[in-house]
């Protein structure tokens, strides 16, 4: 019986600035004993709901299951250990696997050569068990595997999720320094919108804001375009549970009201993308988008204005980037009295071009950036 199966219990990775939303939404989705640690969340789950939290989190970027737990202090130790796992509960010649690795305050200082200590042992099990071995695949494995190990303690576990789930699958095109998914979705969350008022963002580039806000009021299972999970590969799957997990939040979803979700950037191209990767979605063609400068509108009122306006990555001249966030902050100011923004700034420093006062400013990193999302109540 392997760990997870003793225990019930999971472990989701979360970006760490996100971990209290996180921890809201997997109780939400019927996760127990949720317990924050070191990368993500700790929390018990039966089968059916650690299908639900696959297949409709938002947030959480992978779910480990446990296989085994161990004192390692050495990567001969890890490859016994490994070889004593029966992988042909989980994998068989057909499919490809790929492993990936945490390593931190241990005597095994290089995370790659644990990776392929565990992916030998998985190999040479097979080779002396029927003389072939099953294909690595590094990038589109059907099965992930993971070794953490922290001090003397590593665990091996399988990635029930199959790959980042912050891979919707609408994103079909993309302007540069995408915001990723699972950041969007999380400033939807702090702002706390659930559809009662407009939604708008001034500056969508590729459109990743609307889609989330879309996927968040249409109650749309970011796992909808996922063709396959990686609990598929737990030696107790469980074909038709997941088959009805699957088919109930299909059928919770729900049409958007016309105008409730609306976007607009300068770029045509911008636009073209957002259109495009919005369509891919159910009710995608509920969101109204214009291809205009924020400067030009007549204003957003009584609305939720969620943003990530252009920064160093997408933009090359600080002075003209200074200008366009101080026009920002007087276009707010002046023609959206009565919306509450909600701004993510990549760059900290630019948050003084607003000239705003901020109600609250939350840290949210996201692509190696240790930017902020900021409040601004518009009076």
């Amino acid at each position: 019986m392997y760990e997870y199966q003793k225990n019930n219990r999971y472990f989701a990775q979360v970006a760490t600035t996100i971990t209290d939303l996180a921890c809201r939404e997997l109780s939400g989705l019927g996760a127990r004993n949720v317990t924050l640690s070191y990368g993500g969340v700790y929390f018990n789950a039966d089968k059916k709901t650690l299908y639900r939290i696959n297949y409709a989190s938002s947030l959480v970027s992978r779910i480990l299951a446990p296989l085994a737990s161990f004192t390692c202090t050495s990567t001969d130790q890890l490859y016994r250990h490994a070889r004593e796992i029966n992988w042909a509960d989980i994998i068989s010649l057909k499919n490809t696997f790929a492993v990936f690795s945490n390593v931190s305050k241990s005597k095994i200082t290089n995370s790659h050569y644990a990776s392929l200590r565990l992916k030998d042992g998985v190999a040479d099990t097979f080779q002396e068990a029927v003389g072939k071995r099953p294909d690595v695949d590094p990038r589109n494995p059907d099965i992930w595997l993971n070794i953490h190990i922290h001090s003397d303690g590593a665990v091996i576990s399988l990635d029930t999720s199959g790959g980042s789930l912050h891979r919707r699958g609408y994103r079909k095109e993309s302007i540069a320094a995408p915001m990723q998914e699972t950041v969007a979705a999380a400033l939807i969350r702090y702002a706390e919108w659930d559809g009662s008022v407009p939604l708008n963002d001034p500056m969508c580039g590729s459109g990743t804001i609307l889609s989330e806000a879309l996927m968040h009021y249409c109650r749309i299972p970011p796992g909808i375009f996922r063709k396959q999970f990686g609990f598929q590969y737990l030696p107790d799957y469980d074909k038709a549970l997941w088959e009805n997990v699957r088919k109930t939040l299909d059928q919770n979803i729900r049409e958007a009201p016309a105008d409730l979700i609306t976007g607009s950037d300068i770029s045509l191209k911008a636009v073209k993308i957002t259109e495009n990767n919005l369509l891919s979605l159910p009710h995608g063609n509920r969101i109204k988008l214009e291809a205009r400068d924020f400067r030009d509108t007549s204003g957003i009122k009584n609305s939720v204005i969620i943003t990530n306006p252009p920064y160093g990555i997408r933009m090359g001249n600080r002075q003209q980037l200074d200008m366009i966030y101080k026009s920002f902050g007087d276009y707010l100011k002046q023609k959206c009295t009565g919306s509450t923004a909600y701004i993510y700034f990549g760059e900290r420093e630019l948050i003084k071009k607003i000239g705003l006062k901020a109600a609250w400013k939350k840290p949210l990193k996201t692509g190696g950036l240790d930017g902020r999302l900021v409040k601004y109540e518009l009076f």
